[in-house]
């Protein structure tokens, strides 16, 4: 298995960069992610990442695109719910770059 050397750590990743242990995401491998992938991450970011990380906590799966428009519209304001803003942000595609910037597993359906 691949890893991700972060902060004199080796932490453990598939071969997609997705965490093998949840529990070694912290900000600094969310940042190290993004920045593998070309995006610097901004509050904008960090507000989808929170989002995902409390909606996997409270129902232990990740969403579906539209569930997750549909909540983030509701949560944090209409426009943060449409899927182009949210390709603005994660452009590899919404479900699956949050994700793996988030330390969440691997969606299920995502090529």
């Amino acid at each position: 298995m691949p890893y991700l050397h972060i902060n004199n750590s080796d932490i453990e990743v598939d071969e997609e960069g997705f965490l093998v242990q949840l529990a070694d995401w912290n900000e600094s491998v969310a940042v190290s992610l993004a920045l593998r992938e070309g995006i610097v991450l901004d509050s904008r970011h960090w507000e989808i990442i929170n989002f995902l990380q409390a909606y996997y906590a409270e129902y232990n799966l990740i969403p579906a695109l539209r569930i997750l428009t549909r909540k983030v519209g509701l949560a944090l304001g209409k426009e943060k719910g449409q899927v182009e803003y949210l390709l603005s942000l994660f452009p590899v595609g919404p479900i699956k770059q949050a994700c793996l910037f988030a330390g969440l597993p691997k969606p299920t359906g995502c090529i």
